[in-house]
């Protein structure tokens, strides 16, 4: 991980406290600090329903800003618990979605090759 660039994005994107913390092994951006992000680089996601069942989703999003574009998935499996499935809503489509929009965001902008993650992207990087 490289500091002096995490700094400078964090500044970058105005983020605050409240949008970062340190989980266990990685750097992660909540919700509020991924929607910065992206209205401060006006990134448009465009989602595609590659899968969608009662207990299952996976969204594709493809994501584009200032000519560059980026294109990535997010899935949600409602299991019984977290070795059944990776996230603990019926809200799988919504999920889904969420995770795409947050690894799109990150992706384009640097932070993913940092080691940085949202905070939706897995149920083990919710804040304790």
């Amino acid at each position: 991980m490289n500091k002096e660039k995490l700094t400078v994005l964090y500044r970058k994107y105005e983020l605050d406290k409240t949008d970062v913390y340190k989980h266990q092994h990685y750097i992660i951006i909540t919700r509020s600090g991924i929607d910065k992000i992206q209205a401060k680089e006006a990134i448009f996601i465009d989602y595609e329903v590659i899968n969608c069942e009662s207990n299952f989703c996976v969204v594709k999003a493809n994501a584009s800003k200032e000519g560059a574009k980026i294109q990535t998935f997010g899935s949600a499996l409602k299991g019984a618990s977290f070795k059944d499935g990776n996230c603990n809503t019926w809200y799988v489509m919504e999920m889904a979605e969420k995770r795409a929009m947050s690894r799109a965001v990150l992706k384009l902008t640097g932070f993913y090759e940092l080691g940085v993650f949202g905070e939706d992207e897995s149920e083990d990087f919710k804040r304790k």
